[in-house]
């Protein structure tokens, strides 16, 4: 049981940091916090997501352009301008990698109020953090794994924060139900988000970008992360921003 359980743990808290660190405070700025906290929240991505850790700052900059550009040319990641599922991932890696080494030409309003704590960017994005938290999974599923089977969810360590984005990215701009009708294909991917922490609701949050509950238009959407949300807003951790309807910009 020590596999699935771990496979579970990491695959939640690696999509938890990503939804509420990486989506809705460094793309979003749903809610405020201090930058004790933040740095706090940088130290526990890295941890979640190990060897797959996605840059605050880089995540930021590719979902605002998303956001402003959905589906047309200029949308980092489109299913509309990809041949399939991998090549999408493929130049949303290209695009992250350009950005990240200060090569891509940028305009400032994507780049205002996000986070960058460089110290714990280039730990994080450094290859001896990578092997290492990968060889730390390596040697987990050596020590607990009982049945061949298990060995194939080893992978998906690796790689399991793109793996995240692609899904929703991918999928939830192919296939689900609509709420609302947009100039983009952005759907709710999931009636009852059980696997994505909330982000399945795609086309609820491309409606209202700003917002930091991404469920409750119908009674059956219920985002998990939201309750969190209001619990770390109750404990003045963050501090959730009055007019929670507007947009990024």
């Amino acid at each position: 049981m020590a596999i699935p359980i771990f496979f579970v743990t990491h695959w939640y808290l690696s999509l938890f940091t990503q939804t509420f660190f990486l989506h809705r405070y460094a793309s979003h700025q749903m809610f405020t916090m201090s930058k004790f906290w933040e740095k706090v929240f940088y130290v526990f991505t890295w941890i979640c997501q190990g060897s797959s850790f996605l840059s605050p700052y880089v995540y930021g900059i590719l979902h605002r352009l998303h956001h402003a550009h959905a589906d047309t040319e200029k949308d980092p990641h489109s299913p509309k301008y990809s041949e399939n599922l991998f090549d999408m991932m493929w130049k949303t890696k290209e695009i992250y990698t350009a950005i990240s080494k200060g090569k891509a030409q940028i305009e400032e309003k994507f780049k205002r109020n996000i986070p960058n704590w460089k110290f714990m960017e280039r730990i994080g994005d450094n290859w001896a953090s990578r092997l290492g938290w990968g060889i730390a999974y390596i040697i987990f599923y050596v020590y607990f794994a009982t049945q061949w089977w298990m060995y194939l969810l080893l992978p998906m360590h690796f790689i399991m924060g793109p793996v995240h984005g692609a899904i929703i990215n991918w999928f939830a701009h192919k296939f689900g139900y609509t709420n609302f009708d947009m100039k983009d294909t952005a759907k709710n991917f999931l009636p009852v988000d059980f696997l994505m922490f909330g982000e399945s609701y795609h086309n609820n949050h491309h409606k209202f970008g700003g917002k930091a509950n991404f469920g409750g238009i119908r009674w059956h959407e219920f985002d998990p992360a939201y309750p969190i949300i209001l619990i770390l807003n109750a404990l003045r951790i963050i501090r959730l921003k009055k007019n929670n309807d507007s947009n990024y910009m």
